[in-house]
């Protein structure tokens, strides 16, 4: 089966429901043949970007150009691009074979050619023992592949996936990643995938793009985005993030950092004087017993086993801190209760200046 590899590039896309702007701004390059997710909670605007991708909703202010043609005006049968919707949308009248010619079969290509590259498809997805099934027939998971095989048999030079993983049950969800990213390793085709599911995000992704308020926060790989976030929007969304607000005061060119209830961090560089939050994930907190220069004092609240790591909840600073410490064989736990000393380690947090 043949793919033809194509960037993306959007600029300066607005859109709006009526008199209700849901983007704003949006301005993305997405290369040839990369694995790129939509990050966002619900009402974020990430669906609402894939579909106007797809063509489909209100007609955009902007530029839309997929392998460098502008496609923003285009119907969505004219955009070269296939979408796999969260629901899979499969015609339940038809077998599995005939879901996924239907395309084909619209596009008016030969009947010896549907057959091949039908057979090329279900063969590719491992369904080629399920084409006579209905789709009633079949497991979420087939069902999701039979969609997945549908679209690629069009060749489509970006296929967009509007968050097709969420109907499935959650061990099934990770089986079916790692398959969805084998395929798409395999075919060499852009794809865009539209999640709010962190995890999944980091698993497949090369890179993403975070959105809030149909704004882009922040664009980089899941590594870039979890160890330096630009805001405490993008902090707080990926991952379990600390955040103690205070100021960051530079003397004689040392800073340090001044929690709002007087505590102080040293940090390994120099700050910009003023209101700042810092940002401390909870494998960055030790746990003492003892005081040190640096530590913050605190009471363990609550308590987590995990399996691999202990998760402990401390109150310090004038707020709630998650700690996460590793799991030894035999280690004694702490209780809640427990008087501690929280150790930070500030050469990986992230400072973010408050606005105003």
């Amino acid at each position: 089966m043949k793919t033809e590899m194509a960037g993306i590039e959007i600029r300066d896309l607005h859109l709006s429901f009526g008199e209700t702007r849901v983007l704003t701004g949006i301005n993305l390059s997405i290369k040839p043949g990369e694995f790129f997710a939509f990050l966002g909670p619900s009402g974020s605007g990430k669906s609402t970007l894939l579909r106007a991708i797809a063509g489909f909703g209100p007609q955009p202010r902007g530029e839309i150009l997929i392998g460098g043609r502008d496609i923003a005006t285009l119907p969505p049968w004219k955009r070269d691009v296939g979408m796999v919707f969260q629901s899979y949308a499969l015609w339940p009248h038809m077998s599995v074979r005939d879901n996924v010619a239907f395309g084909l079969e619209e596009r008016k290509v030969p009947r010896a050619e549907i057959r091949t590259r039908v057979d090329e498809a279900l063969a590719l997805v491992g369904l080629s023992h399920l084409a006579d099934r209905m789709p009633n027939q079949l497991s979420g998971g087939q069902q999701q592949r039979i969609a997945l095989a549908r679209t690629v048999v069009i060749e489509p030079k970006v296929l967009l996936l509007d968050e097709p993983l969420s109907n499935l049950d959650a061990s099934l969800r990770v089986q079916m990643r790692r398959e969805l990213l084998a395929l798409q390793r395999k075919l060499g085709l852009t794809t865009i995938f539209v999640t709010h599911d962190q995890e999944e995000a980091n698993t497949t992704s090369d890179r993403m793009a975070v959105l809030d308020g149909g704004v882009i926060q922040q664009i980089g790989t899941p590594q870039e985005l979890y160890d330096r976030p630009v805001n405490l929007f993008v902090a707080r969304f990926l991952g379990t993030a600390n955040i103690l607000e205070g100021r960051v005061e530079v003397e004689a060119g040392a800073a340090r950092f001044r929690t709002a209830t007087g505590d102080v961090l040293s940090l390994p560089v120099e700050g910009r004087a003023g209101p700042t939050s810092i940002v401390l994930r909870p494998q960055n907190i030790r746990i003492e017993e003892q005081a040190g220069a640096g530590t913050l004092p605190g009471e363990v609240l609550h308590r987590e086993f995990l399996g691999s790591q202990v998760r402990y909840l401390v109150r310090a600073a004038g707020t709630e801190i998650v700690v996460d410490q590793s799991h030894r064989a035999g280690e004694i736990w702490l209780d809640p209760g427990a008087r501690v000393h929280l150790a930070a380690n500030t050469r990986d947090a992230v400072l973010i200046a408050q606005e105003g």
